[in-house]
């Protein structure tokens, strides 16, 4: 079997075998490739017939042997997925060796494309299909049709309807509400706040929710905003932070929804040469530890997540059921830790 690989914008690479990989989009690889048509997609359009047998007749036999995992994520211009990314492949070939096929794709958040992307990785006979759900209900068909064809489905990072034989995910409402218990007790119970939001997935869904859980006991703290899509991006959270420092002249606390996000923010406070209020964010990311670092930098916080452990158990989830054995629990949610300015010397965040 001849080895190629998957290489993400950011110079990331998975290697994948070539004898059971999928048609997912158009375009080619000849040995290893760094292209990537929509700058967010890896890809291997090899379509050569597929050798596994179906997931639901291995499952059934409680012996099956690893041979291909397929994952869907968000967007892999984000580092949180290319770790991701980089987890499960690591992952599954610790589990099943170096001839297990790993791939991995973005769906942009483009809910038809991720749902193709499904059809086309139960089509080609995925052991485990991994589903960072762009729409948590519009996924719906295309999970109950991987379902019915015997497929192993397991969400990640945020959850996903249509009968996930698991859920992996941060303890989201966890981290809205230690982020702004954190804002609450800074503000000393009284000030401005915005709220950069994200796309509208679960997970950003939670995160918000707990945030406004904790706000909500404070009387003497306001929201001044709350529903503006800043795409979990650092783009994203650049204009809508412009737009937002010129709506309202007094503002006092951020909670970002992810650290892309709020590390935009601050970028459009530098630029408007604000520093009148503090920035809180969830993740965990490199460049938020290192904003958190900057000593007269106004990137407070951020509650990190486990993008790696998330990935890795999902992969060992996905393989326990496809050798007969069901987790406990179908939903596992992993603990946040708050990294402030105190202790980011010690607690590092992911890498």
């Amino acid at each position: 079997m001849n080895v190629k690989k998957i290489t993400f914008t950011s110079g990331v690479t998975l290697c994948v075998i070539t004898a059971s990989l999928l048609g997912i989009i158009s375009g080619s690889l000849v040995g290893c490739t760094n292209s990537s048509p929509d700058r967010n997609t890896a890809t291997n359009t090899d379509t050569k017939p597929a050798t596994n047998i179906s997931a639901e007749n291995k499952t059934a036999t409680g012996n099956g042997k690893l041979r291909s995992v397929a994952f869907t994520v968000g967007d892999l211009s984000n580092p949180f997925f290319v770790l991701m990314g980089q987890a499960t492949e690591a992952e599954a070939k610790k589990i099943g060796g170096k001839d297990v096929n790993v791939t991995v794709v973005s769906s942009a958040y483009d809910l038809n494309q991720q749902a193709n992307q499904i059809e086309n990785f139960t089509a080609s006979n995925t052991d485990i299909i991994i589903v960072n759900a762009a729409d948590k209900s519009g996924i719906k068909p295309a999970i109950e049709k991987a379902k019915q064809a015997g497929r192993i489905v397991i969400a990640v990072d945020t959850g996903a309807e249509g009968g996930v034989d698991a859920t992996i995910t941060t303890n989201n409402v966890q981290a809205g509400e230690v982020s702004c218990k954190y804002i609450a007790d800074r503000l000393k119970g009284k000030g401005n706040v915005v709220i950069v939001n994200g796309p509208p997935v679960d997970s950003v869904t939670q995160r918000v929710s707990g945030c406004e859980n904790v706000l909500s006991k404070y009387p003497d703290i306001k929201i001044l905003s709350k529903n503006q899509n800043a795409e979990g991006s650092r783009d994203g959270g650049l204009r809508v932070m412009t737009d937002l420092l010129t709506t309202f002249p007094k503002i006092d606390a951020v909670f970002a929804i992810n650290d892309p996000s709020g590390v935009g923010a601050e970028l459009a406070a530098n630029q408007a040469q604000r520093k009148d209020f503090f920035i809180v964010g969830v993740d965990g990311a490199p460049e938020a530890i290192t904003a958190i670092a900057a000593k007269d930098g106004i990137y407070a916080a951020t509650a990190t997540q486990n993008p790696r452990g998330m990935a890795e158990k999902a992969v060992q989830v996905g393989n326990d059921i496809l050798n007969g054995k069901k987790p406990s629990s179908s939903t596992i949610l992993i603990p946040v830790k708050l990294i402030t300015k105190d202790n980011v010397s010690t607690e590092k965040g992911w890498k």
